[in-house]
């Protein structure tokens, strides 16, 4: 069986609204017939996948996620610019002649027929034009492009720049199956269009909840104008309401090491730094929502590290029951490490080797973990 590390997050958050629902609220879930907080396991993975860590542990190895990279391509062959200093929105200078309005929303359009479903354009007489344009350059579906087939797609540009013809068949074969981004190889890829181009995730992120039972609050504000000198009124120049919680998390992660290892091309050293980074970053980065508000910034105060070939398996059902009383982060800790220790006894062995870290005992070490979760592969 493949290699599982799997990680047990515990991460307190003051007031906050780190993942809003529909109307704008904290999610939710029911758990144990008890309300809690929810963060979307897809607003934890991008909140990672774009954080300063990822950065500068990878550089070009990141990808990006988008429908628009037509119109960025349409905007790179119109300026002669190099397409990635067209997504990365840098003041460069031209690296080629720039194309004809026409032949630019053609090819752009072709080139991102080979990655997605083309959007439909209404055709009717309305203004905007400039709007419709960008919406015939751009697919249906979120795309994640890796590096390879951002440069396959630049290096394209050039050529028909150079000869002036239409991108043939071959041209247009630009999806590539070796993989260079590592956030394509821990969270996956799915190409309704293309199957053959998918790629299986090697990284599970379940939704975090809270531990305890929690209820939504209302914040009633008012913001004050600085030249109203109360002689006419003396109300308020904004009146708002804006909905948060707080809560203690438990957050749960499974890495398939062999799997990644596949998606990485054989590159074990690129497996385990990436680890190494996702762990840091689930340790250390929560979701954007709300900060300038809230600046609920927190670094998780409780991980579990495991590592073996065994099934995994969430330890979630230690908080199916609440936690109650005044000490919330001292008795989760309790309730998770005595589960943990009574799942062993009526299973056996549920990972070859484990390690934790308590950062309110001042117990462990974040490098300590990172080095776990890298290292040493039996």
């Amino acid at each position: 069986m493949a290699e599982f590390i799997q990680l047990h997050m515990l991460a307190s958050y003051p007031p906050s609204n780190l993942n809003r629902d529909d109307l704008g609220r904290p999610k939710t879930a029911m758990m144990g017939g008890a309300c809690r907080l929810r963060v979307s396991s897809q607003s934890l993975k991008r909140a990672w996948r774009t954080s300063e860590i990822f950065k500068e542990a990878f550089g070009d190895h990141l990808g990006i996620r988008t429908k628009e990279m037509g119109w960025n391509i349409y905007l790179a062959m119109k300026g002669g610019k190099a397409l990635s200093d067209v997504l990365e929105e840098r003041d460069a200078a031209p690296v080629r002649t720039g194309v004809a309005e026409k032949k630019a929303v053609e090819w752009g359009q072709a080139i991102a027929a080979q990655f997605g479903k083309l959007k439909s354009v209404k055709d009717s007489n309305e203004e905007n034009t400039e709007k419709k344009k960008k919406e015939s350059l751009c697919v249906e579906q979120m795309v994640h492009f890796s590096p390879d087939e951002i440069a396959a797609i630049d290096a394209l540009l050039s050529r028909l720049v150079e000869s002036g013809k239409d991108p043939s068949d071959e041209d247009l074969a630009l999806l590539r199956e070796e993989n260079s981004a590592v956030d394509i190889a821990m969270f996956g890829r799915m190409l309704a269009s293309s199957p053959s181009f998918n790629c299986e995730a090697a990284v599970q992120v379940a939704h975090a909840i809270t531990v305890h039972r929690v209820a939504v609050e209302d914040d009633y504000f008012t913001a004050v104008d600085d030249l109203n000198r109360g002689i006419e009124d003396v109300g308020a120049a904004h009146v708002g309401q804006a909905e948060f919680a707080a809560g203690l998390y438990y957050a749960y992660l499974c890495i398939n090491r062999d799997l990644l290892v596949e998606n990485l091309g054989g590159k074990s050293e690129l497996a385990d730094k990436t680890i190494a980074a996702l762990t840091e970053a689930a340790a250390k980065v929560g979701p954007k929502g709300k900060q300038n508000s809230f600046a609920s910034r927190a670094y998780a105060s409780y991980i579990l590290a495991e590592r073996g070939s065994q099934q995994p398996r969430s330890l979630a059902v230690a908080f199916l029951k609440p936690v109650g009383g005044e000490d919330y982060l001292t008795t989760a800790v309790n309730v998770l490490e005595k589960t943990r220790e009574n799942m062993e006894k009526t299973y056996g062995a549920c990972a070859r080797d484990t390690m934790t870290m308590n950062a309110a005992a001042g117990v462990g070490t974040l490098k300590e973990i990172l080095t776990f979760v890298s290292g040493d592969h039996a």
